[in-house]
């Protein structure tokens, strides 16, 4: 022991509080000497914006995961994904939420892992080394070069006090092969879980697989964690952002935006390959690398659309776009456009279990906003339309496959997303990187009697390249289904009232 038995005593409660233990922001500023001469912590006063902001997050994920145990639900996994460019902190945070799960989840184990063995112990593990000897309660845990686990005399206390084994309560650097996917399967403990990949872009995905059966049990301290820089656009990382990005909370964090970054070091890489070079992209900007040739829509045309400033033209036409969800899908998309503007309406995902419920949200979205025109695709919305028909509303009925508009398009839905290109050149959209990465995302081919025709790539390919379904992109594409001229009268005003039934549950996120 460090101190004296009651001290210790105390230092175990303290920790053991939940104003500390359920909150790891606070753990890092309990247990670290921030501030305090003589230490390498002396000029700092706590972790970066970006750090506490995730620390934060799992805290309030902790909060959440209670309140659902109180009312008899099961407590949610957090599956954490964080893309980078160079030097921001990440194996440090790796450090600090190592040290917190032993620290706070007793008897929890921690299992972290790199893209190679020479950073997971060179990097990752060296940096958890440096944070364990500064910690308030290192001499809880004896360090070995791939270990931390509680030392003998904290293993005894934590048995008699709590009546906990400590025979998978550790954190380990764990190595992995390609080969033996399965050698990398981990534990089931009640305690908790929490698994951390560092520098993940480049782990394969049969590891990513197999890590998924870390979590078979629904206990309240489940987390998956991964960092890296986003050097792949395949891969299960870049799908953390993009096909499963309804699943993970993502990040992409602008290395220049980091406190006690070298800026002059990044913005040299800038100065000398350009600001959206692959290689600024990835080490400076934390966003993957560039569109291959055939991707339809360049990704420097979408940002300069973010960017521009904006001109509200209300004489122009209003156009409601409708992306009714897929089966299996929780949610569909509603975009707006006037004229040049689509940016000012907000874009709403409407959550319900049915088409009913879908058409009565819609229906009232139509009263409010007053579209000159509403745009709803057949493939998945017919049931959708059926019903804003019986209750009198006029709908845009739009064919994906039907044809198109366009003499270089093969059908519709091609021709609607070259006139939404072309618009984009001179339009305005909001900043949703939902959106940036739909429109980014779908290559193309050539079709048609002369092989001159666009054909856009269909979502399911782009799922198999581990893209996400472009649901977002295909509600903004449906704006331009049809050329309509404002009216002067208030839109649709012959119809009935609409009675919501009090019993639907549904709602809408903005």
């Amino acid at each position: 022991m460090k101190y004296s038995s009651e001290e210790e005593q105390q230092l175990f409660l303290k920790i053991l509080d939940p104003r500390v233990s359920d909150d790891p922001y606070g753990f890092v500023m309990f247990n670290f000497p921030w501030g305090v001469d003589n230490t390498p912590l002396a000029n700092h006063d706590g972790p970066r914006k970006w750090q506490r902001a995730q620390l934060l997050q799992i805290r309030d994920t902790i909060y959440e995961n209670r309140e659902r145990i109180n009312q008899g639900q099961e407590p949610a996994m957090l599956k954490d994904a964080t893309s980078s460019g160079r030097g921001i902190g990440k194996s440090t945070m790796v450090a600090w939420l190592s040290l917190w799960n032993m620290s706070c989840n007793i008897g929890s184990t921690t299992i972290v892992t790199a893209n190679t063995e020479t950073q997971l112990k060179t990097r990752t593990w060296a940096e958890l080394g440096k944070w364990h000897s500064l910690a308030i309660n290192g001499h809880w845990f004896d360090r070995s070069a791939l270990s931390l686990r509680p030392t003998k005399w904290f293993a005894e206390l934590v048995k008699d006090q709590l009546s906990i084994d400590s025979g998978y309560y550790y954190s380990q650097a764990q190595l992995w092969s390609e080969d033996s996917p399965d050698s990398f399967a981990g534990v089931h403990n009640p305690h908790g879980l929490l698994l951390i990949f560092d520098e993940s872009s480049n782990i394969p995905k049969p590891i990513w697989t197999v890590s998924e059966g870390f979590y078979t049990e629904p206990v309240l301290h489940r987390y998956w964690l991964t960092y890296s820089n986003p050097r792949r656009n395949t891969g299960s990382f870049f799908e953390c952002f993009h096909l499963q990005r309804d699943i993970w909370v993502h990040r992409n964090i602008d290395s220049r935006t980091v406190e006690g970054t070298d800026k002059k070091v990044l913005n040299d890489i800038i100065k000398t390959y350009g600001l959206d070079s692959d290689e600024a992209r990835v080490e400076v900007l934390g966003q993957f690398p560039n569109e291959s040739e055939s991707q339809f829509i360049a990704r420097d045309l979408v940002q300069r659309a973010q960017q521009r400033e904006l001109n509200v033209d209300e004489a122009s036409p209003l156009i409601m776009g409708v992306d009714v969800a897929r089966k299996g899908r929780n949610a569909g998309i509603v975009r707006f456009r006037r004229g040049r503007d689509a940016r000012s309406y907000p874009r709403m995902r409407i959550k319900g279990k049915d088409n009913m419920q879908f058409a009565y949200r819609v229906a009232e979205l139509i009263d409010k906003y007053e579209p000159d025109a509403v745009c709803i695709d057949t493939g998945n919305g017919t049931g959708v339309i059926d019903r804003l028909r019986e209750l009198r509303y006029r709908i845009v009925e739009v064919a994906f496959g039907g044809s198109s508009t366009r003499r270089d398009c093969h059908n519709k839905r091609a021709s609607m997303w070259a006139d939404a290109r072309d618009w984009l050149d001179h339009g305005c959209i909001d900043e949703s990187q939902e959106l940036a990465d739909d429109l980014i995302g779908p290559m193309y081919t050539f079709a048609g009697p002369d092989g001159d025709q666009y054909l856009l790539e269909a979502k399911e390919h782009m799922e198999k390249r581990g893209l996400s379904s472009p649901d977002d992109g295909d509600a903004f594409a449906l704006c331009f289904a049809v050329k309509v001229a404002a009216r002067n009268i208030p839109s649709l005003s012959f119809r009935p009232p609409v009675v919501v039934a009090r019993d639907i549950d549904y709602s809408v996120l903005t």
